[in-house]
């Protein structure tokens, strides 16, 4: 078989419904949209969420929380993920070599998810104070950027 004699299956592709052309085809006057109304009408869309006037559900339920607009997302390390790899001085920019995290933007928090086996000096813009703990019992130094 050769690119050029691939076809779609037979009833997989149908022909495009020519509506409001006559009482033969079924779909003469009204073109199938029932006799007046708003849907009936051009342009007589109903937005998303509209209830016929009657206030919409997402105005008649209570806010609730709060977003702040200046809040930074740091970028999450685990302590596992720091005895992977197998360096013992590690810092922001070796983590992101490694592919643990994707952008320095807004600095690197390490937590206290496993365990380590050897001592590590950890580079780092904030720390859990379990991860602290670990990385200290283990004989190595946690240092705030």
């Amino acid at each position: 078989m050769q690119l050029h004699e691939l076809r779609p299956a037979p009833g997989a592709r149908y022909e495009r419904r020519r509506v409001g052309r006559g009482i033969g085809s079924g779909l003469g006057k009204t073109a199938g949209r029932g006799h007046k109304g708003q849907k009936a009408r051009a342009g007589g869309r109903i937005r998303r969420g509209f209830e016929g006037g009657q206030m919409p559900l997402v105005r008649r339920i209570p806010k609730r929380g709060f977003n702040h607009a200046g809040r930074k997302e740091m970028a999450i390390v685990n302590l596992r993920d720091l005895e992977r790899l197998g360096e013992d001085l590690i810092t922001p920019e070796r983590l992101c070599e490694a592919g643990l995290v994707r952008s320095l933007a807004n600095g690197v928090k390490v937590l206290g998810e496993g365990e380590l086996t050897r001592p590590l000096t950890v580079k780092a813009h904030r720390f859990s104070e379990a991860a602290r703990r670990k990385i200290e019992a283990a004989g190595g130094r946690a240092e705030v950027i």
